[in-house]
């Protein structure tokens, strides 16, 4: 066993901080990490918490966490930066805002992982991370983002729950609750409930989403003031706890994705290295540049020969 992962099962934060650091980049000995602690996942809670800049998610979060430990439930949060890392972008205050609301709560592991854009590769990144932080032990995994389009599909595609936040001051409340964003929370929070605008937006939420075949839940609180904040965490305990066999479901599902993604990846790969130093590609090459052929016709004839030397391989191996 990797002296790593055994840092990692026994909790220690060095250990977690560096693997989670090796498989965000995809390093080392990442595959080799999740292998040999893949037997200890699986038990882990996860809740995804997304919504425009300002909607008060670190502040909500801050709230929800101690209410969270009343459960029994030991907690990590990762904050997902959607920005680009050639910008470094505002984000980071976000992260300051966040890490000053848990500075009295030592007993939460958390940390910041960047998007850098890419579609499909953050789900393939958070999965892993989330494994991790579930074989050390922790059972109730937070993942938080803002609200940036496909990103926050992502984040929900990969965790048991769903939440959106918004606030009365996150502008047009008709475009606050615009096509994606309809599909994809499980709970709708107004948050800053206190201020004005806050039963007009909700009224909106429910008119638009709350009658939606999912019919999803709609709440509204104060993570400020504390007011709701309860009621929000015991409603989203009742939901993990009673929607067991939901999740299994959907875990069923993102394996099958994942395990598709990988192959493609995989196959993807061998594919390149194989074109690379395959005489007839750049011979084909030629010959679509002199119009002796077309690139429609090529691309059938490479992807024939080259599938039928992939299989062939395949069969020779499982034979030997």
């Amino acid at each position: 066993m990797l002296k790593i992962v055994e840092g990692i099962l026994k909790g220690d934060r060095r250990s977690l901080s560096r693997a989670i650091s090796l498989i965000d980049n995809e390093e080392g000995k990442y595959q080799e990490i999740i292998s040999q602690i893949f037997q200890n996942t699986g038990k882990a809670m996860t809740i995804g918490l997304t919504g425009p800049g300002g909607s008060g998610k670190s502040t909500l979060i801050g709230k929800l966490i101690d209410e969270f430990k009343r459960f029994g439930y030991k907690i990590a949060i990762i904050a997902v930066d959607p920005t680009s890392p050639l910008t470094g972008g505002a984000i980071l205050g976000d992260r300051v805002r966040m890490q000053s609301n848990l500075m009295d709560k030592s007993d939460v592991f958390m940390r910041s992982i960047a998007s850098r854009g890419a579609i499909g590769g953050i789900s393939r990144s958070l999965r892993n991370i989330i494994r991790i932080l579930d074989a050390a032990g922790y059972d109730l995994i937070i993942v938080e983002s803002v609200g940036a389009g496909q990103l926050e599909i992502e984040v929900s595609k990969v965790v048991n729950l769903t939440l959106v936040v918004f606030t009365p001051n996150t502008g047009d409340r008709v475009q606050a609750v615009k096509a994606g964003v309809t599909e994809i929370g499980d709970i709708y929070i107004v948050n800053k409930a206190d201020l004005e605008g806050a039963n007009t937006l909700y009224n909106t939420i429910r008119d638009f989403i709350g009658e939606t075949e999912r019919k999803p839940i709609i709440l509204k609180c104060s993570a400020k003031t504390g007011t709701g904040t309860k009621e929000v965490a015991e409603t989203i305990n009742n939901m993990l706890n009673e929607q067991l066999d939901n999740f299994k479901k959907k875990d069923h599902q993102l394996l099958e994705i994942e395990l598709k993604d990988m192959v493609l990846n995989i196959l993807k790969d061998k594919i390149l290295r194989m074109l690379k130093d395959n005489p007839t590609y750049h011979n084909f090459i030629h010959k679509i540049q002199n119009k002796k052929m077309d690139p429609f016709q090529a691309a059938e004839i490479l992807t024939s020969n080259l599938l039928n030397n992939t299989f062939s391989n395949y069969t020779e191996n499982n034979r030997n």
